[in-house]
């Protein structure tokens, strides 16, 4: 397992890893902020009227409602990106990723009103008579041009729409039920192939049912997990007041800098805390993935304008009020650079051949070094020597970024004596577990960070709750995506083929590996990400001729409505 997740990181180090990728993003959302006059301010409040359905007309096509259309796209942005992934962002990247996360939200926001805009607009009915639509439809029924020439994209189009077929597990599907598991398993010690064995039964029963039994599902089920999310969140700021207003200085302090060491955290540089917040900010929202899309293909609109400001709500809603909550709940709370007792992940935990104090500043800073890949280490190989537990040799364990204290280790669940294979630092045999105090990550940590609020331990319930339902919409909102890019590559027959190998994974999932599974969902996201920029930026004058004729149209039918500036 380590040796694939050492494979796709040094994949992803090529595409979503690399700092290319980063800047194509943000570049693309800053271009189309400036080329289309900030969208996502001049078109906001008037994106929420068609919400409410004020604009709406009888006999418009589609399979859902503005709102229910939305909330589908938000179930699927709505998930362990806004509870795990933030606090991943933080734990790599400290407190300054949490500014790049709501920077790539703002730059989002019309990313996703272009992206819907225009697979709206190239949607198609299907034979079953539901519409299909996303990326893969306006880069094959556009006129693209380039340098005055048409281009056919019908390669790109396929290339997206199988990125989206992977990305259905590699976002949607494993990394939410892993969470929901690994979650329910620290709260409740059910175990965790149980808990995927029960909800991918839930889950075959809604996705059976197509398009009209998801939006009806998730028009409910978002409302819902907010207000229980909204409600835990406060709980634990408010009870950490004091911490609020220092909190949002440490978010903006290191912008420019990076985060600095504190408590257990070793810290990181500005290119890490920048990197990480960005990749976890698309993780969270989505923009320029080109999902959002998918869903908002189905909702009833006779102009595509009107869809794409209602996806403009997404980024706003999904990161900056929900990812904002989550990350002043680790910041207040005090928990994100504490070390906690916990069984160590493989793929966190490396060893030095020599010995490093924590309380020694060169020390700390060869590790820094090390972590933000400045330097190579001097990485154990050979065999460790283990007693009764113990370990006996002279070395440095790192796990999650920080010194290890008091290791154990087991076999079986008993004290452990031999040797522990490693090499280059990580190790190389199966059946042993670490576990000491370090620090965690992902949803683990904001387990711990509800716990410090007025529920006390109570409020880890409400993070498992919020994992369920966030979690478990998204699942369900990743199987319509992934259904659509099936029906585009190979028809509406091999469907159920598709659903069937979904709920599988969904299981297979629930005790997998946490780690491999964050790696491979990075490595999906950019393979969609990169043909859909291309496509949107190549689409650029098409946009904006699009919007001068939905105000056109707009204004001949509601002559007495107010209209943006």
């Amino acid at each position: 397992m380590q040796e694939l997740n050492d494979f796709l990181n040094v994949i992803n180090g090529y595409i979503g890893g690399h700092s290319w990728f980063v800047f194509a993003l943000l570049g693309t959302g800053v271009f189309f902020t400036l080329y289309l006059g900030f969208p996502q301010i001049r078109f906001f409040k008037h994106a929420l009227k068609i919400v409410r359905g004020k604009f709406d007309k009888k006999g418009d096509e589609g399979d859902a409602t503005h709102f229910q259309a939305l909330a589908t796209a938000l179930s699927g942005t709505v998930g362990t990106g806004n509870i795990g992934g933030v606090a991943l962002a933080i734990h790599l990247g400290g407190p300054a990723a949490l500014f790049w996360m709501l920077v790539t939200a703002f730059l989002g926001m019309t990313t996703k009103f272009v992206e819907v805009t225009l697979s709206h607009k190239y949607r198609e009915k299907i034979d079953d008579g539901t519409m299909a639509g996303g990326p893969m439809y306006y880069m094959k029924n556009a006129d693209i041009r380039l340098f005055g020439k048409k281009i056919n994209l019908k390669w790109l189009a396929a290339i997206f729409a199988f990125s989206t077929i992977l990305s259905s597990f590699g976002t949607g599907n494993m990394p939410q039920i892993n969470n929901i598991a690994t979650s329910m398993n620290a709260t409740f010690g059910w175990e965790q192939w149980i808990i995927g064995a029960v909800l991918a039964v839930f889950l075959a029963l809604v996705i059976l049912g197509g398009i009209k039994r998801i939006v009806k599902v998730t028009e409910k089920l978002v409302p819902f997990m907010a207000i229980i999310y909204f409600v835990g969140a406060l709980a634990v700021i408010l009870f950490n007041y004091e911490n609020i207003i220092p909190s949002f200085i440490s978010i903006f302090a290191d912008i420019f800098t990076g985060s600095a060491a504190v408590g257990g955290f070793l810290g990181a540089n500005i290119a890490f805390a920048f990197n990480r917040g960005v990749n976890r900010g698309l993780f969270s929202n989505e923009a320029g993935q080109g999902s959002a899309p998918i869903a908002h293909a189905a909702a009833k609109a006779h102009e595509p304008v009107s869809e794409g400001m209602v996806a403009i709500l997404e980024p706003f809603i999904d990161t900056i009020i929900i990812c904002t909550l989550t990350g002043l709940v680790l910041l207040s709370s005090g928990v994100w650079n504490k070390k906690f007792e916990n069984t160590f992940q493989n793929a966190d935990l490396v060893v030095f051949n020599q010995v490093y104090e924590e309380s020694n500043d060169a020390d700390k800073d060869k590790l820094y070094l090390y972590l933000v890949g400045e330097e190579k280490g001097n990485l154990f190989t050979g065999d460790l020597h283990v007693e009764e537990g113990k370990v006996i040799d002279e070395i440095t364990i790192i796990h999650a970024r920080s010194f290890a204290e008091n290791v154990m280790v087991y076999k079986e669940g008993e004290p452990f004596s031999g040797t522990v294979a490693f090499q280059d630092g990580k190790i190389n045999q199966e059946g042993v577990d670490f576990k000491g105090e370090s620090m965690i990550h992902s949803a683990a940590l904001t387990t711990e960070a509800f716990k410090v609020g007025f529920f006390g331990d109570f409020g880890q319930y409400i993070v498992s709750i919020g994992l369920l339902l966030f979690a478990f919409s998204t699942a369900i909102s990743w199987s319509y995506y992934g259904d659509r890019a099936t029906t585009y590559l190979f028809g509406s027959k091999y469907v159920m083929i598709y659903r069937i190998i979904y709920v599988a994974g969904f299981f297979f999932a629930s005790f997998a590996d946490t780690t491999i599974i964050w790696t491979l969902s990075e490595l999906t996201i950019a393979l969609m990400t990169v043909p859909n920029l291309i496509g949107i930026l190549l689409l650029r004058k098409e946009m904006k001729s699009t919007i001068k004729e939905y105000w056109i149209s707009f204004k001949a039918d509601w002559p007495n409505a107010k209209t943006p500036s």
